[in-house]
C-alpha cells in the first residue's frame, strides 16, 4: 500500500504552445495531465516517495492516458476509478507573459464530480501516513461527501492530513459558495498550504495589508504547520513554536502551474523524512527553501507534470546556487 495518498480531481491541461496570449489568440495547444491532487502525487513519486492516486477519471481515451502517464511515474493507481456516466474533466490554460495563468473548464459534468463515498478504497486510506486534498472535490456531491469520508477515515488511522484550498472560482456556483467551501478542509488539516491570493480570499485581508496575521487568523490546535506561498518572494511558514520566511529561489519562468502543487509535494517529503523539524526552526527552514527549489523548477517548462524535477535536479539546483553564492 502507498504511504501517501493525493485524493480528487484528475484532468487534461491544454496549454497554448505560445507564451503571453489569450485562449482566442494561442495558435495550438499542448496536451499536458494534470489536476492539483495529481500534480503533487507525481511530484512526491519524482522525490522517491511511495504515493498512490485516489480519485475518478472519464472510461475514455483521455482518462486512459490520465492512468497511464500516472503509473508511468510510478504512482499507484489501484484507487482510480473510471466512469462510464461522464467524461475526463479539460482544462485550456492561456499562459500570460510572466508565466501566470487563466483556465477554463470543461466539466458539465466530468467524471471526478461524480465519484461517492462508495468509490473510496477505505483500505489503501487507513493504511496511508499522509493523506492530501484540494478543495476541488468539496465543490458539489457526491464528491464532496466522498472526500469528507476519505479523510475521516485517515484522521482516525492516524494519518497526516494535508490540505490546498486550491482557488478557482470558474469552478463554484459563487464566490460565496467558493468561500464557504474551500473553509471546510481548514479545520480538518494538520498541514495547510496556502497562496497569497488564497489567503486574501479566505481571509478578506489585501496582500498589501497585514497577511501575516490574517494567516494566523487561519491557525487552530489540530494544524501542525502553516504555509503560505508567495511566488518569487517565497514562502512564509508558521508552527506552534515558530514563524519566519524563506527567499525564493531565481529562475526564468514559462509557466507557474503545478508549481504550488510541486512545493508542496516538497513539504510533505520532507516532513516524512524530517519530522522533527515541526519542532526545529533550522531544519523546517531547509525544508523551505528546498521545496522552494521544487516549486521554482516546475516553472520553467510548460505544463504541470512534464515539468515536475527528480530529487536529483532539484538538489543540483541547490547545490549550484550554494556554490555560486560561495564564489561571490
Amino acid at each position: 500500500m502507498p504511504n501517501i495518498i493525493a485524493h480528487g480531481e484528475l484532468l487534461i491541461d491544454f496549454v497554448p504552445t505560445v507564451t503571453g496570449v489569450t485562449l482566442i489568440e494561442a495558435p495550438a495547444f499542448i496536451k499536458a495531465p494534470g489536476g492539483a491532487p495529481a500534480n503533487v502525487a507525481v511530484s512526491l513519486a519524482r522525490l522517491g516517495e511511495s504515493v498512490g492516486f485516489m480519485g475518478q477519471v472519464g472510461d475514455d481515451a483521455f482518462g486512459h492516458f490520465l492512468a497511464q502517464t500516472l503509473s508511468e511515474n510510478k504512482v499507484n493507481i489501484s484507487a482510480l476509478k473510471f466512469s462510464r456516466e461522464a467524461r475526463t474533466a479539460l482544462a485550456f490554460v492561456s499562459l500570460k507573459s510572466d508565466g501566470d495563468r487563466d483556465f477554463m473548464f470543461y466539466r458539465h459534468p466530468s467524471a471526478d464530480m461524480l465519484y461517492a463515498p462508495t468509490d473510496v478504497d477505505e483500505a489503501v486510506v487507513r493504511s496511508c501516513k499522509v493523506f492530501h486534498f484540494g478543495s476541488i472535490s468539496l465543490i458539489g456531491e457526491p464528491s464532496r461527501s466522498a472526500t469528507l469520508h476519505a479523510v475521516k477515515l485517515a484522521t482516525r488511522a492516524g494519518a497526516m492530513i494535508s490540505y490546498d484550498p486550491n482557488l478557482r472560482l470558474p469552478l463554484w456556483p459563487s464566490a460565496e459558495a467558493a468561500h464557504e467551501g474551500m473553509k471546510i478542509g481548514l479545520p480538518l488539516a494538520n498541514l495547510i498550504k496556502v497562496s497569497e491570493e488564497e489567503l486574501e480570499f479566505l481571509t478578506g485581508v489585501p496582500s498589501e495589508g497585514d497577511w501575516q496575521a490574517a494567516a494566523r487568523s487561519l491557525w487552530h490546535d489540530k494544524l501542525n504547520l502553516l504555509l503560505v506561498t508567495r511566488g518569487p518572494q517565497g514562502c512564509y511558514y508558521m508552527t506552534q513554536q515558530f514563524a519566519g520566511e524563506v527567499p525564493g529561489l531565481k529562475v526564468s519562468a514559462v509557466d507557474t502551474t503545478g508549481a504550488g502543487d510541486a512545493f508542496m509535494a516538497g513539504m510533505i517529503h520532507g516532513l516524512l523524512r524530517k519530522p522533527d523539524a515541526l519542532g526545529n526552526e533550522f531544519a523546517l527552514r531547509e525544508l523551505c527553501k528546498f521545496a522552494n527549489a521544487n516549486g521554482a523548477l516546475t516553472t520553467t517548462q510548460r505544463g504541470a507534470i512534464p515539468a515536475l524535477p527528480t530529487r536529483a535536479q532539484v538538489e543540483t539546483f541547490l547545490g549550484s546556487i550554494a556554490t555560486h553564492s560561495f564564489d561571490a
